[in-house]
């Protein structure tokens, strides 16, 4: 195993593989890793409540093929599909915030 006597935070890391905050590849990287996020919180969440994707599609009137997409970031969502899956599906809220 490869080690570093100056190891780098994750912060450099990112910055260093993905640009700095604000240039248009970190914004790319930024972008894809929330929806890989939602995608993996949906999972998790039907997984706690012994939910198959076929069950949890059919709560939400939608397919087993579109949840598999979206746990695995295949695709994109729609904010109004990502509520009824969470309170519709799931029995839950959506919280969002904002950073300007």
């Amino acid at each position: 195993m490869r080690t570093s006597k100056n190891p780098k935070s994750w912060k450099e890391h990112i910055d260093q593989k993905y640009g700095a905050i604000g240039t248009e590849t970190r914004e790319k990287f930024e972008e894809e890793f929330e929806t890989f996020r939602i995608g993996a919180l949906i999972q998790e969440a039907r997984k706690k409540q012994k939910l198959t994707q076929q069950q949890l599609a059919d709560k939400v009137g939608t397919t087993k093929n579109y949840i598999s997409r979206i746990e695995n970031n295949a695709s994109d969502i729609r904010l109004s599909t990502l509520m009824r899956i969470i309170r519709e599906g799931l029995g839950g809220s959506l919280k969002l915030s904002l950073d300007v």
